[in-house]
């Protein structure tokens, strides 16, 4: 795997999580949602910081206590091995755990994903 491009960040609080929820830009596959917002005046990182930030979330519809953490811990990891050098750089990321997050199997996880970066239009080629 190559190395990152990118620094990449993370979504902490609330009102974050709402404005990227609020531009409706998402892409929805079997095992998550994809929600993006491009950097604007409103939000972006401070000065120097990371140019992608990424957020998780999975509700109690997704399952109990273990299998939440699980799908959380599976999208972390496709987001840092797929954002930082695929991902197009001036956006926030918002990954969206389902039902079948957890025991989807990890190649078609990360083609959802993928899937989603294309179709959103914000898919580019790794560099080297």
């Amino acid at each position: 795997m190559a190395a990152p491009d990118h620094e990449v960040g993370r979504l902490m609080r609330r009102p974050e999580f709402l404005a990227v929820a609020g531009t409706r830009r998402k892409h929805v596959a079997p095992g998550l949602i994809l929600q993006v917002r491009r950097h604007d005046d409103k939000q972006r990182p401070a000065v120097g910081g990371p140019p992608i930030r990424f957020g998780l979330t999975a509700s109690r519809k997704v399952g109990n206590a273990v299998v939440r953490n699980r799908a959380r811990r599976r999208l972390r990891e496709a987001a840092r091995q797929l954002l930082s050098t695929h991902a197009a750089p001036g956006h926030d990321f918002v990954l969206v755990a389902r039902g079948g997050t957890a025991e989807r199997p990890w190649t078609d996880l990360l083609g959802d994903l993928t899937a989603g970066l294309k179709r959103l239009g914000l898919w580019r080629e790794a560099e080297g």
